[in-house]
């Protein structure tokens, strides 16, 4: 009988990618960790014996805790943070589970360093529209909720990457940007291994706007508009983000659960 307070690899499948998604802990052990340096989607790792210092920052927020089988490590952790007032479930069978139900695990090493406060930092050229947008969905959604993003003029990216240990993207001679007929969100999907169909469904569309392909996705002239639209309601590129945030977590349900159902009128009437 399924324990009241797990959550199993499906049930958490549907979460990931989602606005409704948990925070994920990886509580490994380190010998676990070295022997598959790779995380579940959007999951940081935290020493098992701390938990409890994360409690605080948990607080009003839904948890789910992970090791490598989803038994004492797991189970414990969970059982510690709902002690201390946190809503906290252990994912059935770890990692090992996750790993058999071939769900996407993106690799550690791919993941740039984090600052002390835990996130990574990301710099591109400021006024987004369509890839510089949908990589930081990509990246908060499933590699780094906490990700910080710094828009800055075209001719001081590398040097705002340089001085501020930020990670570069979307801009020429850097690792993460387009390659060949490819654009940057293309290359992010790949290098995180995050090819599930309704990524890659996206994809397609993303590269399609972004680089005026129309013809490769009906629905790239959709995205470019909005896109385009969202740059000319806001001045303030991070407010822009947080509203493209929203944009990209419907196109990403329409890719994962909609994306063979069509609309018509007059609707159809049931007798």
């Amino acid at each position: 009988m399924p324990s009241p307070n797990s959550i199993t690899t499906a049930q958490l499948s549907r979460l990931i990618g989602t606005p409704n998604c948990p925070t994920i802990v990886d509580i490994c052990i380190d010998e676990d960790f070295v022997a598959d340096p790779r995380f579940i989607p959007s999951a940081i790792r935290h020493p098992f014996k701390k938990i409890a210092d994360l409690a605080p920052n948990l607080a009003g927020k839904k948890v789910v805790v992970v090791c490598q089988k989803g038994i004492k490590l797991s189970q414990g952790a969970a059982a510690l943070l709902r002690s201390l007032g946190v809503e906290c479930e252990y994912l059935e069978g770890g990692n090992f589970a996750w790993r058999d139900a071939g769900e996407p695990l993106v690799p550690a090493a791919k993941i740039p360093d984090r600052t002390i406060d835990g996130h990574t930092v990301w710099v591109t050229r400021h006024r987004p529209k369509i890839d510089r947008i949908a990589c930081p969905w990509l990246i908060r959604r499933f590699v780094d909720p906490s990700a910080q993003f710094l828009f800055v003029s075209p001719s001081e990216v590398a040097g705002v990457a340089e001085r501020f240990g930020a990670t570069p993207f979307d801009v020429e001679d850097v690792f993460w940007s387009h390659r060949g007929d490819q654009c940057t969100f293309d290359a992010m999907v790949d290098e995180f291994e995050l090819k599930t169909e309704a990524l890659l469904r996206l994809a397609n569309i993303v590269r399609a706007a972004d680089t005026n392909r129309h013809d490769l996705a009906p629905e790239a002239a959709g995205l470019m508009a909005a896109s385009l639209g969202l740059s000319r309601m806001y001045r303030d590129d991070l407010q822009q983000l947080d509203a493209g945030i929203a944009l990209y977590d419907s196109f990403y349900r329409w890719a994962r659960d909609a994306f063979d159902e069509g609309h018509d009128w007059p609707a159809s009437r049931t007798t």
